[in-house]
This record gives C-alpha cells, structure tokens and sequence, in this order.
C-alpha cells in the first residue's frame, strides 16, 4: 500500500480517500513511513506531529463513512514550508531566534488547505528567514537533492521540493520572492508555480501592500497545480490585493498551442551568464513549441529596470518583516539576512522615489513586451544544482558573483516584474540532473501560463523521471512537536 500511495499524484490521492479506496489512516502511514526512509538522506521534513495527525486521520475516516460531503483534499497528508505559520506546530523560519515560536494562527494558505481537508503533519525546512536559494540553517541543517544528495534542493522551498521528489507527498505549498518556487522546482524536476499578485493572499502581513513576495505550489504535474490552487486561491477581505474566483485554474487536457507568439531568452537582454550546459539542454526542447503549433523568436522585455526594482523592494520587505527581529537579535541571525534588513533600513526617500519610477517604467516595458508575444520562456535558474556544501556559487562560467542574490538573477528579474510565472521540468545534464525551463505570461494570464507548461509537459514527459534515491529506515532528523 505504502508504494502505491507514494506513486499516485495529489489528484488521485485524493479521489481514493473519498472514494474510501484507501483509509486516511493509510495515506498517513506511508507519508510517515516515506518520511522516515528518506530524511536521513535529504533531510527535508524538519517538526514533524504524527501523534496529532494519526488523530487527525482518524477523525477523516469517521467523517468519510458519515454521508457528508467531503472536501476536495479530505484526509491528504502534506507537510508545510516552515516559514507558514500553523497553528499550534513549531514554525521556526530557520531561524535560532524563532527556535521555539508556535504560532497561535495560521498563515492564510495554511487555513485554506485544512479547510480543504488537509490533514497538516510537520514542516519542510527552509534557509533562514526564507532568504537564499539554497537551504541550510543552523537549526536543521541543510536540505538536500533526492536526484543526487551531494547537490543542492534549491530554496527557500528546497523542503517541499525535496519532499515531493521523493515521494512524501504529491505536492504542497511554498513561496516565491526572488525564485523560491522556480529554483527548487527547477532542482527537483517539479512545477514550481508563482501566481499573479492576489490570487492567493498573503495573510497575515506586517504590510498588506507588499506585492513582490508570492505564495503558491510545487507538485510534479500542472494538473495537480491547477487542483491545488483551486483549493487556495480567492479573494480575502483582508488583502488589497485578493483576486476574485475565475477559470485560471480549471482543469483542461493539454492541448496545441497553435497561433502562440513564444520569445526565448538565455541572458534577459542583460548578459546574465548561464551555464553553458543549462543553454544546451533548454536549447533543444525549443522545437517543442513549434511541433505544438507555436512560433518561437529570439526576444525579451526591456528589463534594464528590474534589478534597482527588485533590489530596493526586496530590501524594504526584509526592514519591513525582520527589522523589529534584527535591533535585539543581530548576532543570531545569518549575514544575508542582516545585510538585507540593513540595506532596507538605509533606503532614503531618494531611493525609493527611485525605484517606484523605475517599477513604472518596467510595467511599461512588459506590457509593451506581452502586447506583441503571448509568452516569454527562459532558463528558470543559471546554474545545475551545485553542490549543497557551498552557500552559493561565487560564479558563473567565469563571471563572480557579487553577492547571494547574483546567480538568481534569472529569477529575481521576472520577479520585479510583478508578472506569473512558472518552472516546469525542462529536460537533464548529462549527469542526470534536472533543469527547468521558466515560463511567463502577463499579468493575470495564469490560465495561459499553465495551458503552455501543460503542452510542453505532456509534449516531453520530463516530470515523469523519477529520482533513484537510496534510502534508509533510520530516523531522521525530523523532531516532535515541543
């Protein structure tokens, strides 16, 4: 049971539970019996509350044998990127200084996927404070790759990549600032999806208008997304931003792309280095598109504005979510993020006069931009997975990186664009390697970003590749609930 329970997809799970195929109880035995096979090797689950959820389990099956009508997820058994808060679970951020912090609420997305019947069981790690793309903390340690564990998740969603991988769950909730979606998504050969501003409201917030920073989902397919974010997304009388119910995430076969204007790009009109063996590998699925009726150029949106746009508002956020945390914690907390907060907190009106003329001027740029294509696809990260003992690469191909936001570029730059976007498994090195291929459409146009990565995974079959991980039945380093 537990082998079948590990290979069905979050859709098919589900069905079963409400179908009374498999009991919720047994869905749960094989997540746990997954997590503790393969922690020791990628260490992605880092509290985990089985106690609770075997109650928890227990009380679905009572409620499925009662006649009433189940919800869409009733009974699944997920974990949780531990920068969402869950009410009454340890939610640490990766953080020493929030070690024993147990949330008395939910994050909004949290509360959504219990409504849907999510049985929650533990927490994915995470870098600390969510900052890097890679993930280590001094609480956990590092999580790593379940296609090669010497090498990195990705992050901050390196976790719940890393879980669903190796088959904890089918799919499960992240977020995305600067590619906290895409680069595990792209490591661990899954979608990591990054809707428009105000599909899924970031509730609660320390600022309500923030709007660079995104929740979302990673699953091995685009169906399971669409499933997912059907129970996530809607509107939220809390958030400015929340967007009513449409058709975005309706199921839908996959299709042609017939009539679709697709620009490519491998350096974003900037010169950001790739690595040359990222290039090749998305390089030879561009027929893909074509085959599928689409007509693909070389192009991209102006985005000489998206760096000041992504740096000052990045910073903002950090002063704006951390700063309170920084004046009695500095010596507790990572370099990246004390340079974060503190770039924030020397922001000067000159500067974010700046950056906001900067932001209007790159709106213009992209609708300008997606008034002529319909998609724009490029290189979801820079680099291979490297290798998880090192923070960041220092660089690429030649070219140093400056800092730890450098080799995300190709992230961080769609993500000031305040525009969808999405990695979807893209093809692999010749080590055996994933790579993602990043997607994006405009604004709102989620239901066409998903409609393309759909086409080109059922054109590839990619995401079908599954890693060979060796594991273990020793306990990992997963902990109980305090």
């Amino acid at each position: 049971m537990s082998s079948a329970a590990e290979s069905m997809s979050l859709r098919e799970l589900a069905a079963s539970i409400r179908r009374r195929d498999i009991s919720a109880r047994e869905a749960l035995e094989s997540h746990l019996t997954r997590i503790e096979e393969i922690n020791p090797v990628v260490n992605a689950v880092v509290t985990l509350d089985a106690e609770t959820a075997e109650q928890r389990a227990l009380a679905a099956d009572e409620y499925s044998v009662s006649g009433a009508a189940l919800p869409s997820l009733h009974g699944v058994p997920m974990t949780h990127k531990d920068n969402h808060l869950t009410a009454g679970m340890r939610t640490t951020f990766g953080s020493p200084v929030m070690a024993d912090n147990v949330p008395t609420e939910d994050s909004g997305i949290i509360a959504r996927l219990k409504r849907a019947g999510v049985n929650s069981t533990g927490k994915s790690n995470v870098p600390e404070f969510a900052a890097g793309s890679h993930t280590f903390n001094p609480l956990f340690g590092t999580t790593t790759n379940p296609y090669d564990p010497t090498r990195s998740a990705g992050g901050s969603s390196g976790g719940a990549a890393a879980a669903i991988a190796a088959g904890v769950q089918p799919a499960g909730d992240g977020s995305d600032m600067g590619g906290s979606l895409r680069t595990p998504g792209s490591f661990c050969n899954l979608v990591g999806y990054r809707p428009s501003l105000g599909r899924v409201p970031l509730t609660p917030a320390r600022n309500p208008w923030a709007w660079i920073a995104r929740q979302g989902v990673l699953a091995h397919d685009v169906e399971d997304v669409r499933f997912l974010m059907r129970a996530i997304a809607g509107p939220d009388a809390s958030s400015p931003h929340s967007l009513p119910i449409d058709d975005a995430y309706a199921s839908a076969e996959p299709g042609t792309l017939r009539g679709l204007r697709v620009a490519w790009t491998t350096d974003f009109g900037l010169g950001v280095p790739v690595e040359r063996e990222v290039v090749e590998v998305l390089s030879r699925q561009l027929h893909v598109f074509e085959d599928l009726g689409a007509v693909v150029e070389v192009g991209c949106p102006d985005l000489s504005d998206a760096d000041e746009v992504f740096q000052t508002t990045r910073a903002f956020d950090f002063a704006t979510n951390y700063g309170h945390l920084l004046a009695e914690h500095r010596h507790r907390m990572k370099d990246a993020v004390q340079w974060n907060v503190d770039k924030g907190m020397a922001l000067t009106t000159r500067d974010m006069i700046s950056a906001n003329a900067a932001r209007s001027r790159l709106g213009v740029a992209v609708r300008r931009f997606f008034s002529t294509y319909d998609v724009l696809i490029a290189p979801a990260v820079q680099v291979l997975p490297f290798p998880a003992d090192e923070e960041y690469p220092t660089e690429i191909d030649g070219t140093p990186m400056g800092n730890y936001l450098d080799w995300m570029r190709a992230a961080c730059l769609i993500s000031a664009t305040g525009l969808p976007s999405l990695s979807v498994p893209g093809g692999f090195s010749s080590s055996g390697l994933p790579v993602g291929l990043q997607m994006v459409t405009a604004d709102g146009a989620d239901r066409l970003l998903l409609r393309a990565a759909h086409a080109f995974e059922a054109s590839t079959g990619f995401h079908r590749r599954k890693p060979e991980l060796a594991v273990t039945s020793a306990a990992g380093p997963a902990a109980a609930l305090p």
